[in-house]
């Protein structure tokens, strides 16, 4: 596990720190790649998270979310402690069996979900997997299967 302590900054409304270079280095050299996202695990000020490395602008950083580090937002230029590593968890998320029933059944949603980055179908998939109840899981996969007809919003998004 690398340990570093860092500054959190802020780009627009996402709180995040630079991971030191030899410590990215490392990263890059377990997850054999150094683009792309990299999924990492780790500790925030003794808090455990998972999370995705991400590079944007030509910089890496780690974003920190509110349930890595509450009220991360408003404590800018706070001095964390974080540990790092590479995630050799698999984390891929099984669709809802309902979701698979339902875009079996509607044949040009599926193909316009097939067609989706990854990321997207991802996105989509997680939402769905993550609802509570029954009721909230078949009203958004209606909605889903809206979206990807191309009829209405879901998750925040326009029309595939």
């Amino acid at each position: 596990m690398n340990k570093f302590n860092a500054t959190l900054s802020i780009l627009g409304i996402n709180p995040f720190v630079f991971v030191p270079q030899q410590i990215l280095d490392t990263i890059f050299l377990e997850a054999k790649k150094n683009k792309g996202p990299v999924p990492v695990c780790g500790t925030i000020n003794g808090k455990k998270y998972n999370q995705t490395l991400i590079r944007y602008s030509g910089e890496w950083r780690l974003y920190i979310n509110t349930i890595m580090l509450s009220d991360s937002p408003k404590r800018i230029g706070e001095i964390i402690e974080v540990t790092i590593k590479f995630d050799t968890r698999l984390r891929t998320i099984k669709p809802h069996p309902k979701l698979i029933i339902e875009l079996n059944k509607h044949k040009d949603a599926k193909k316009n979900f097939d067609n989706l980055p990854p990321s997207r179908q991802k996105e989509i998939i997680r939402y769905i997997s993550n609802l509570k109840t029954e009721q909230a899981v078949q009203t958004n996969i209606k909605k889903a299967i809206g979206f990807l007809k191309g009829k209405n919003r879901f998750i925040g998004r326009d029309k595939p």
